[in-house]
């Protein structure tokens, strides 16, 4: 009978143990120590699965300790791929992934990956360390398989089992192995993809779409609002036709629309390809917290309020509405920006955790708001911001400018 290590619990490991140790046998395994005692005790900081749901998964338990990952015949990879600081991919969690993997791999054992990649990945940077560690020769001994994960961090109702899986294996048996193993939890149904690299190719082009998508209406909003245009307006209007797809200009972070892309590039200019129109979509979308942290100082030097030293309020840190996950926000480029004014910054989030924000980028949130404010920028659509009192929150002639389109059009200064 099968049974699973899932190696990483995060937002994508921990849903997809929950799922399996409901009908198999399964060991979630992470190295943070901290995360496994808490998931002892049933609580989960990301959010994604609460208590209840984790005591249902009853055939599910939890180990920081490499030695209980020996009895398992399938092992599914779920860290975390994201770029450097130069934007290149940063393989080491996966590769200290496939070093822990290889240490207890045995024959017959089937090594799949979930974690974004580019396309060849895999076989060329995983195998090689599985052989290494363990000792065993790749599709004699030991096999392995690719399955994307479709995550959607805070969306309770796009989950694990109701999200067409793509999978994926070595050879053409092994394919339908991790098929079957997947069709056991994943009710929306499986697809299974002709070879690793086609999968592998298949989620990396699923957020880069998605940014070029997100790019091109970030740079219609550049556009409009030289033309004193107001985009939403303009794209509710284009949004009567039937075909037209409902995108809407912001900031694009967290750990795949403005990851992914990179991974696809890099790959390329490997190859001696140098790719254009992503690219370019990566650079309107990096550059965008520039933007509106400038149209923020420009409407409070209209309004002739004080900008070196003037009291900022950014609501919302995190990548996106209603999360906790704070990887790669793309608002701390705001405030970065508006702190090279002179700007005196506060940071409200009530998802976000206080010590993860300063651990990662070095701010410090307030807890609670208690005074006035020259600018308020509405950052996230976090659901407790629908019922602030802006006006209590203002200075007189104050701007408030919603980067989201989530605040009264009646009660805000601009919008993105």
């Amino acid at each position: 009978m099968e049974k699973i290590a899932i190696i990483g619990l995060g937002y994508v490991g921990l849903p997809l143990a929950v799922e399996f140790g409901k009908v198999l046998n399964v060991i979630g395994f992470d190295i943070n120590k901290e995360r496994i005692e808490e998931l002892k005790r049933g609580i989960d900081r990301t959010r994604e699965v609460d208590r209840e749901e984790l005591s249902l998964s009853t055939n599910l338990s939890y180990s920081s300790d490499t030695n209980d990952l020996r009895s398992a015949n399938f092992f599914v990879v779920t860290v975390p791929t994201p770029v450097d600081d130069f934007k290149k991919p940063d393989l080491r969690p996966l590769e200290s992934a496939s070093r822990t993997v290889g240490s207890v791999l045995k024959r017959g054992d089937i090594v799949i990956y979930e974690s974004t990649v580019y396309p060849g990945c895999t076989e060329e940077v995983c195998v090689p360390i599985l052989e290494k560690t363990s000792g065993l020769k790749f599709n004699v001994d030991f096999y392995c398989g690719y399955s994307p994960e479709r995550i959607n961090p805070g969306d309770k109702l796009h989950r694990v089992s109701t999200i067409k899986k793509v999978t994926s294996g070595s050879t053409a048996e092994v394919a339908e192995k991790v098929d079957l193993l997947y069709k056991k939890i994943v009710k929306a149904g499986t697809h299974k993809a002709s070879s690793i690299k086609v999968a592998e190719a298949a989620k990396v082009i699923e957020n880069s779409q998605r940014d070029i998508n997100i790019a091109f209406v970030n740079e219609l909003a550049l556009i409009f609002d030289r033309m004193g245009i107001d985009t939403i307006e303009v794209l509710e209007a284009a949004g009567t036709k039937w075909n037209f797809l409902p995108f809407r200009p912001g900031l694009v972070g967290g750990h795949c629309i403005g990851v992914d892309p990179y991974y696809l590039t890099h790959k390329a200019e490997g190859l001696g390809y140098h790719p254009e129109v992503i690219l370019a979509g990566r650079r309107i979308n990096d550059n965008m917290g520039i933007h509106i942290a400038n149209n923020v100082i420009k409407l409070m030097a209209r309004n002739n309020l004080p900008i070196n030293q003037g009291e900022v309020l950014v609501l919302g840190i995190t990548f996106k509405e209603n999360c906790p996950d704070i990887r790669n926000s793309r608002v701390v480029d705001v405030i970065r920006e508006l702190q090279s004014f002179g700007a005196k910054v506060d940071i409200y989030d009530p998802q976000a955790k206080a010590e993860e924000v300063f651990h990662e980028y070095g701010l410090t949130m307030i807890s609670s708001i208690s005074k006035k404010y020259h600018a308020i920028v509405l950052a996230v659509s976090h659901k407790e911001f629908a019922d602030l009192d802006l006006n209590k929150l203002k200075h007189e002639s104050a701007v408030v400018y919603d980067v989201k389109g989530f605040l009264k059009k009646s009660d805000i200064t601009a919008r993105l």
